[in-house]
């Protein structure tokens, strides 16, 4: 059997519930264009409401009753066959992805490239998993801790890693056990379902994963049925706070991936050449659109109008357009909706005062007409208190902000909302390691831009990015696994621990 056998039979593409491929129970569809031209259709999708969740729960439920049997090493090898499938295909969903989400081939490959990591990874973890075994202080009694799932996940992610994030959530959840029901962003559902026809394709048996396309109705609905165990969401900070909310009354395991105001350093002492390559990749990279994007770059003063120069010298030169030309190095947001809260950030700049140095408008004339295109913006002498340099754009708009020594450059980096990533730029070991110990982040790097994760260590972030959970590394299996203790008594007789302890 091949994924043709699971493909809806029509151009409009279903949902996928308890081994099926349906339409919505609303009857309502709505449509996925391409952001660099959206004259180009990309796909039909449905318009999901809450009896489709109700559906999907109910067959997630039932399929967990048996996947949480199947022994651990063989729920692996079924995702070991999926990243060898992601592999075999990632140049088409690499393209797919462009055209839904905007962001360069080179990224989306990417994307697609850290979906496999993750899936080999967990696939990896399928015969680990380890637990303790600890002495007893009784005789004749073993203890040990075991890892055991928790039952239905609910599965909601964003359209700025389609595919990579994703894979993140369901792919532990699966190693682990668990059984999932996943809504995909409503802008890039077509990478969602290309990765869940590679899961069907792997052999994950009917019901324990299921996907359901849809608006924010159907988050709510998967938040808070009483029968969902785990709630994983990647997003903003403001929907991640109600879906806390929502979970809460039925003691969910909630797990929260949110916004960021990640901040470079950037010493008197740096290179300036590699900070200001890791400053344009890392501020508009996916065209600003990551949790970690560098939108704050905070340059000690000795340097910084040397670096200011550079930077805007380097970024007048980059191409925006289309991302399946391999001229560009920058495509579009992601939405109209995305590329107004940009026009309108870049205006409160202007209103607050800040310098602007570069950029500014919105691309809309000629190849640009049809498509949510925005000039790469830098912003220069931005005082730390302005919105621009607080409050999370998730657009190509970098504020540039100057300080006295690496103390206030640390001050002003902790002074945000936000705790995801961070990053210094200096030659001085000293230095590197005081910033690495006083930002309160969940992720630092050292004369590297805030992007750049790898799979095997946990992401995720502090103060109002996360509620303490992280993605990665085995501290996933952590937001879905619970631990279990065991003691074997074999005595014969009663023994009361703390009470029965010999003593020698």
């Amino acid at each position: 059997m091949t994924i043709l056998d699971f493909m809806p039979p029509t151009t409009v593409s279903s949902n996928y519930v308890n081994g099926q491929w349906v339409p919505s129970a609303s009857g309502v569809t709505f449509e996925n264009r391409n952001p660099a031209n959206t004259d180009e259709l990309i796909g039909v999708f449905q318009q999901s409401n809450a009896a489709d969740v109700d559906a999907a729960i109910t067959a997630a439920a039932k399929a967990y009753e048996e996947w949480r049997l199947v022994p651990a090493p063989v729920r692996a090898e079924m995702l070991f066959r999926a990243a060898q499938i992601i592999a075999a295909r990632k140049e088409d969903f690499a393209r797919d992805m462009t055209r839904e989400m905007g962001k360069v081939l080179n990224e989306t490959r990417g994307d697609v490239q850290e979906a496999i990591d993750m899936t080999f990874y967990m696939a990896g973890e399928g015969r680990r998993m380890f637990g303790q075994t600890v002495p007893s202080e009784l005789r004749n009694k073993f203890a040990m801790s075991v890892r055991q799932p928790l039952g239905v996940c609910s599965i909601i992610t964003p359209w700025n890693f389609p595919m990579a994030i994703p894979s993140w959530k369901i792919v532990p959840a699966l190693v682990c056990g668990n059984t999932v029901v996943f809504k995909p962003s409503s802008n890039t559902p077509l990478s969602a379902h290309n990765f869940v026809k590679v899961l069907i394709e792997a052999g994950i048996p009917k019901g324990v994963v299921n996907m359901i396309t849809g608006d924010a109705d159907v988050g709510t609905a998967m938040t808070t049925d009483p029968r969902v165990s785990v709630v994983s969401f990647t997003g903003s900070t403001t929907v991640g706070r109600t879906v806390n909310q929502a979970a809460a009354s039925t003691f969910k395991k909630v797990h929260l991936e949110m916004g960021g105001k990640n901040v470079v350093m950037i010493m008197d002492d740096a290179n300036l050449e590699l900070a200001v390559d890791g400053c344009l990749w890392g501020g508009f990279g996916t065209s600003g659109q990551r949790c970690t994007a560098a939108s704050r770059v905070v340059v000690h003063e000795k340097v910084y109008r040397k670096f200011v120069d550079a930077f805007i010298g380097r970024a007048k030169t980059l191409v925006v357009g289309d991302g399946l030309d391999p001229k560009v190095d920058m495509g579009p947001s992601n939405s109209d909706a995305q590329l107004q809260t940009v026009m309108r950030y870049v205006q409160i700049g202007r209103d607050e005062g800040a310098a602007l140095a570069l950029g500014g408008r919105r691309l809309e004339s000629g190849s640009y007409a049809k498509g949510f295109f925005h000039e790469p913006t830098i912003f220069a002498d931005v005082d730390p208190k302005m919105r621009i340099a607080r409050e999370e754009i998730f657009g190509p708009v970098v504020s540039v902000i100057p300080c006295r020594s690496l103390e206030e450059a640390v001050a002003i980096g902790n002074g945000v909302e936000y705790g995801l990533s961070a990053s210094i730029y200096t030659q001085d070991i000293n230095r590197a390691f005081q910033a690495m110990r006083d930002l309160y982040t969940g992720i630092f790097y050292v004369n590297a831009p805030t992007i750049g994760a790898e799979v095997h260590l946990p992401f995720g972030g502090t103060k109002s990015t996360g509620n303490g959970h992280r993605e990665a590394g085995v501290a996933a299996l952590e937001v879905f696994s619970e631990w279990k203790s065991i003691y074997i008594d074999f005595s014969g007789k009663l023994q009361r621990a703390q009470i029965d302890v010999e003593q020698v």
